[in-house]
């Protein structure tokens, strides 16, 4: 299994795919975990050609360092994906190759989704991620793409993406895949210590909670829970705790019976940023 770096060569084996065959996309940025592992096995399951591409893009880091500091794993990778099949596409293309002139994002007006949460602690990163996916659609042209919920703001990013730009693509966002003590799966995870990983549990675990308290206290109540149960906390340093609207992402004021709800936290551990998120009702 060869990774394709060229749209030139990416589009001579997608011209062999005929007209009546399902085409499934699974963007990553490499460095595969289990989590990437579910998505790729769901395309596979539901299309009959799946393109798996790994590039880290450079537009989507607000912080120079975290870019640097992203691991680039496109051997074991490529192991991995041969695992699951030896019959998916991987595309890993150079920077060179996705941005022909200059690395620059476009601008998108996502609706307010993008000011929100991520967007107001990470700079033009919503940009960055909307460029490179409106890129991946167009060269590749699937009939679905799968994202994990992990990152659940973005999946709304992306679905808002499709519509105003009207691309012909289904959106499947698939569930958390989680290590034993509930951290959400990431391949950032690799940068913590043991201990650190271990600890790091209790972001779920602190969400689990929230999810219970839902049900009777309001949401700056359980916000301001969060916080202080992440003071007490040494190793674990609370960036932000938001509960919102599941479909507008806009925070919540008072709780309506028909709306469905999420809260969403980012947490650094030994400098490395985490995030995560848990559907309330």
């Amino acid at each position: 299994m060869l990774p394709i770096t060229t749209r030139k060569e990416l589009n001579q084996h997608l011209s062999l795919v005929k007209k009546n065959q399902k085409l499934g996309l699974v963007p990553t940025m490499g460095a595969l975990h289990l989590g990437h592992v579910a998505l790729v096995k769901r395309a596979i399951l539901e299309n009959d050609v799946v393109v798996v591409t790994i590039f880290v893009n450079p537009t989507q880091f607000n912080n120079k360092k975290d870019l640097e500091n992203y691991p680039h794993t496109l051997n074991t990778d490529i192991a991995i994906l041969k695992e699951i099949s030896e019959n998916i596409l991987v595309f890993a293309p150079l920077t060179k190759e996705m941005y022909t002139n200059e690395v620059k994002s476009k601008n998108y007006n996502f609706g307010g989704l993008e000011y929100v949460m991520e967007g107001a602690f990470r700079g033009g990163h919503f940009n960055g991620v909307g460029t490179i996916v409106e890129s991946l659609f167009k060269i590749v042209k699937p009939d679905s793409a799968y994202f994990g919920e992990k990152d659940f703001q973005q999946l709304q990013i992306i679905r808002k993406l499709v519509e105003i730009k009207k691309i012909p693509v289904k959106i499947i966002g698939c569930p958390i895949v989680r290590e034993s003590n509930g951290l959400a799966l990431s391949s950032r995870n690799e940068r913590l210590s043991k201990s650190t990983r271990n600890e790091a549990g209790f972001i779920y675990k602190t969400l689990i909670s929230a999810k219970k308290l839902f049900g009777t206290e309001s949401a700056n109540i359980i916000k301001d829970w969060v916080r202080n149960q992440f003071k007490d906390h040494p190793r674990l340093e609370l960036e932000y705790i938001e509960i919102t609207e599941t479909k507008t992402l806009k925070p919540i004021i008072r709780k309506r019976q028909n709306r469905k709800y999420r809260a969403f936290i980012a947490v650094y551990a030994d400098g490395v940023r985490l995030i995560d998120n848990i559907a309330l009702n």
